[in-house]
Formats: C-alpha cells, structure tokens, sequence
C-alpha cells in the first residue's frame, strides 16, 4: 500500500466572506470564472465534470466543457443518445462541479436539466469546426465498437460525403440548460478551515446565502 498521507498542501491564496460575495450566484460565478479565465495556469477553465444518476443507483461523473453560461445556468452540449444524456432524460437532476487549483476553489452546481431548443442547438452546431461536426455524427457515443478503426473508416466515408456540404446537427445531438437550485462556492484556507459558501434558491426565486462548516 503507498501512503500518501504526507500529500498535503496549504491553501492561503485567498478568503471567501459572505461581506464580499454577490447577492446572486451567478454574478459570483462569473467573478471567479474570469480570474479562472485570466490565470495562466489554467488551460481550460470551462472544463467541469458532470454527474447523473445511473440505473443501478450509482453516480456517474464524467468531464466536459461549459459553452455558455446565463442568468438561467449553464449550458453544455452532448450526444442525448449516450449515457449521460439517458440518464438526464430519465433523472432531470445533476451535479456540475469546476475545480480550479491554482486558485484553491471549486465550485459545486446542484441543477434541474432542460434541453436547449433545436434552433439554439442548431446555431452552435453550425459554429463547431467541421471536423467536431463529423465527429458527432460517426461516434454511437457510449455504445460498445469493436475497434479504433471502425471510427476512423466511418470518419473518412463522411468527410468525402460533405467534401463542400454543410454538415447538419443530428436530431439526437444538442444542450442542455443546467438551472441551478443550489451553488457552493469552496475556497481554501489553512489549517483545511476552508470557506464554504451555499446559495439556496427560495420558493420565492430569491437566493439564501449561508456558511457552512467546512
């Protein structure tokens, strides 16, 4: 057995205090999310995982990549036919989570899940380079295939069928709008007394700010 009890560091970069945090979450997501944006030590600070419930009662979580994000929630797009998006239709909740460590936050996102409509769906689509374009269309995402070369063929017989067409958005292809319900800011503090933040939204939509024990 390899002991990593010793793997620790300190956080001490920053503080997070409910005198200083926004009255609406997303306001605050989009402070932190710009310092994520502007901190050279973070390749993709959109890269979030997201979690769904499968059917044999386990959490799955898998990374993907936040496309926009409005005063509704965040919005990603995926294949509705792979394990994730069967899993959204059949529990419309999930949990979204950013980690950015040279920042010492995360962010966790607690969301009720609402597909885009098609002609959102179809305008990022249409702005995707056509490569990613094809790549939704050869891939059965999450279905068994028996090797690498069974999508690298089916790639080459697409990209001489649209050689100067345009690639249309399959059906089974589009968002999501995750709509937030609940959002924890986590940032961390010496002596793991680190800063916890949690917005609830009310019956009245409003959003109740809280401090939990970290």
């Amino acid at each position: 057995m390899e002991n990593l009890h010793d793997k620790r560091r300190i956080y001490s970069k920053s503080e997070l205090l409910e005198a200083n945090v926004k009255a609406n979450p997303i306001e605050q997501f989009r402070d932190w999310f710009s310092d994520a944006e502007e901190n050279g030590n973070i390749s993709e600070p959109n890269a979030m995982s997201v979690s769904t419930m499968e059917n044999d009662g386990c959490p799955r979580t898998r990374m993907v990549l936040l496309k926009s994000y409005t005063w509704e929630g965040f919005i990603f797009y995926t294949n509705y036919d792979s394990r994730k998006g069967k899993a959204i239709e059949k529990n419309l909740k999930a949990c979204l989570h950013f980690f950015w460590p040279p920042l010492e936050r995360q962010i966790i996102i607690k969301a009720e899940m609402e597909r885009l409509s098609e002609n959102l769906s179809d305008g990022y689509f249409a702005s995707r380079p056509k490569g990613s374009q094809l790549g939704a269309l050869v891939s059965p995402q999450s279905t068994v295939i028996p090797n690498r070369d069974f999508l690298e063929k089916k790639l080459e017989e697409l990209e001489k069928t649209f050689d100067g067409k345009e690639v249309e958005r399959p059906e089974n292809w589009g968002g999501y709008l995750a709509k937030p319900y609940e959002i924890e800011f986590w940032q961390g503090r010496p002596n793991r007394l680190h800063d916890r933040i949690l917005y609830e939204l009310t019956h009245d939509f409003d959003w109740k700010i809280s401090r939990l024990a970290p």
